[in-house]
């Protein structure tokens, strides 16, 4: 971590700390019909109250904010989490131990309701929700997110390098090509992604370490349009002491992304269009 993001951590980490369980439970708040849901691994276990407290202090309260957890790690939760549950927060668990569980779980769950995915290892600024659901508003049909990636191709088709794909993409980019970003928040729509979004067996074959592309799949095949929200505010923080177990050193470092995104193109036979390209009519409307 630089010096930099621990000023801002202590920072922000200090300030969470000290609001009071209840009070982060309170109902008076405007709410959002949405629900926030999202997993953890063990070595996270003990740091991901702060995570969950920035959840709980936004300044608009979702419907309800679900933690996935491995059926295994019942017996093994830190006071420090167990004492946050209430009407707010709930814990679920699940037989996978996949990071796909952040949605998958609450699309069976909750079909009917716009979902919010956000990371577990970062501290997220008190607007970051009520962003998410003002972007949705006024384009209630796409998948919103804050951090985006551009999937590209060279000129032979093949998908180039995690490396190349383009990170810099500008605020309210609205393409078939966008990939959501899952750490700065995700916002799903009811209905957007494919059925088989929930189907373990598949998307443990073809991406066992790579929900964002999964998903990304899910809602290309479903003809649903990705969009960076056109004020994506501030990066959310990260919560030190949380990188130790991390999926970017096969998946970035040895380009695993693209080889697990070559095995979706393979198996559902498509590509998806180039940045410049013109975006087939949508799905659905």
């Amino acid at each position: 971590m630089k010096p930099k993001e621990y000023i801002q951590y202590i920072k922000r980490a200090t300030q969470l700390k000290r609001l009071d369980h209840n009070a982060l439970n309170h109902r008076q708040r405007p709410e959002v019909p949405v629900v926030v849901s999202l997993t953890s691994i063990p070595s996270r276990l003990k740091q991901i109250h702060l995570t969950l407290r920035s959840l709980m202090a936004q300044s608009v309260r979702p419907i309800s904010i679900v933690l996935w957890l491995n059926e295994d790690l019942k017996d093994q939760l830190p006071q420090s989490l167990t004492s946050l549950t209430g009407d707010l927060l709930e814990i679920r668990y699940s037989p996978l131990t996949c990071s796909h569980r952040k949605l998958i779980h609450s699309l069976e769950a909750f079909p009917n309701q716009c979902i919010v995915t956000s990371d577990d290892d970062v501290m997220y600024p008190s607007n970051w929700l009520d962003r998410l659901w003002r972007e949705h508003e006024d384009h209630p049909d796409d998948i919103i997110a804050n951090r985006c990636n551009l999937i590209t191709y060279d000129s032979d088709g093949n998908t180039l390098p995690y490396r190349d794909w383009i990170k810099q993409v500008p605020p309210g980019t609205c393409s078939l090509a966008l990939m959501p970003a899952g750490y700065g928040g995700v916002l799903y729509p009811p209905h957007s992604l494919r059925p088989e979004a929930t189907n373990a067996d598949l998307f443990l074959k073809l991406t066992p370490k790579a929900d964002d592309l999964w998903f990304k799949a899910m809602s290309y095949l479903n003809g649903t349009l990705c969009r960076r929200a056109g004020q994506p505010g501030e990066k959310p923080v990260p919560v030190h002491g949380t990188q130790s177990v991390t999926l970017a050193k096969s998946n970035i470092r040895e380009d695993h992304n693209r080889l697990q995104w070559d095995a979706l193109r393979n198996y559902f036979q498509f590509t998806t269009p180039q940045p410049d390209q013109p975006e087939p009519q949508r799905a659905h409307a």
